[in-house]
């Protein structure tokens, strides 16, 4: 990592100047007010619910949305020692939630729907105030008020499934979850981070801050997302390949051209160029559940500079 992670990271080099440009414009999304929809008095009846504390603080989300999944990647690639796949592991996620977090903040800012406890945060005295149109005179905070109109989408619902939905389907390609075995155990990891994303969007509507359509919405949005980013650098994780990064495969079958072009009589990378039939053969030399390819069993000096970053 230390010697070939920089290389691979400078061949992307322009989708980590995106990543900044969308995390200045996701900066700017959370500082300008949004759309101050109409409130009238006849609404107040479904939001008046109390105010209450967020049962999943801000500050939590990064951590178990963004830097739980990078653990996980951390620990695979300490068992395969594969650049290609920290890296765009990694990029995938970060792209995920950032563009998530754009959407999610921009349609927050146009919307400007009210949350349910509007009422508490536009009156916290709860003597209400309205002028001729019967639109609200709000007299708390300007801070409570503004967030009182982010309520569509929830952020902490688009966030968690789109990081979650991200680690999931790395999961699934891990473990060759759709290997055709039988191994009910891989779904239960593959489920396990869905099921943190949905106890947190369920947690957004005990808390009275968010309405169920919010949830849904913010859900899908994730969960959307998500998959695109996801399918930009893996395969579908049904598929025979779907263990490994595409520039992975990439590189090995350009290195092993390249071989066979200076010697045609070299065995080992014709032997590598083979990986890909060995691999859709995996069940029949692996049992159980692994976290790597069948060609693991098999290692040879062309896989293990492919890996790393060096060629």
């Amino acid at each position: 990592m230390k010697s070939h992670g920089t290389t691979v990271a400078r061949i992307h080099m322009h989708d980590w100047l995106i990543l900044i440009l969308l995390l200045i414009i996701e900066v700017v999304l959370n500082i300008i007010h949004p759309f101050y929809r109409f409130v009238g008095k006849d609404m107040m009846t479904d939001l008046r619910y109390p105010m209450k504390e967020n049962t999943i603080p801000l500050w939590a989300v990064p951590l178990y949305a963004v830097l739980l999944p990078i653990v996980v990647f951390v620990f695979i690639y300490f068992k395969r020692r594969d650049v290609y796949d920290l890296h765009h592991a990694i990029l995938g996620l970060l792209f995920a939630v950032l563009i998530t977090g754009v959407l999610t903040d921009a349609i927050k800012d146009a919307t400007g729907r009210p949350r349910p406890d509007f009422f508490w945060r536009c009156f916290p005295d709860g003597v209400d105030e309205y002028d001729r149109w019967a639109s609200v005179i709000c007299h708390d905070e300007e801070g409570d008020i503004r967030e009182g109109h982010k309520s569509f989408p929830s952020g902490h619902s688009s966030w968690s499934f789109a990081c979650l939905w991200f680690l999931a389907l790395y999961l699934a390609g891990k473990t060759k979850a759709f290997d055709r075995r039988g191994h009910v155990a891989k779904l239960c990891i593959v489920f396990l981070p869905l099921l943190m994303a949905s106890l947190v969007a369920v947690s957004r509507v005990d808390d009275y801050w968010h309405h169920w359509q919010d949830v849904l919405a913010g859900g899908l949005l994730g969960l959307t997302v998500a998959t695109f980013c996801y399918l930009q650098f893996f395969p579908a994780p049904y598929h025979f390949e779907g263990w490994g990064p595409y520039a992975y495969f990439r590189a090995l079958e350009e290195t092993c051209s390249n071989r066979r072009v200076n010697d045609p009589l070299d065995e080992v990378g014709t032997h590598a160029m083979e990986i890909r039939d060995l691999n859709q053969q995996s069940g029949q030399n692996r049992t159980g559940i692994g976290l790597v390819s069948s060609v693991d069993n098999q290692p040879n000096s062309l896989q293990t500079d492919v890996e790393s970053g060096k060629v």
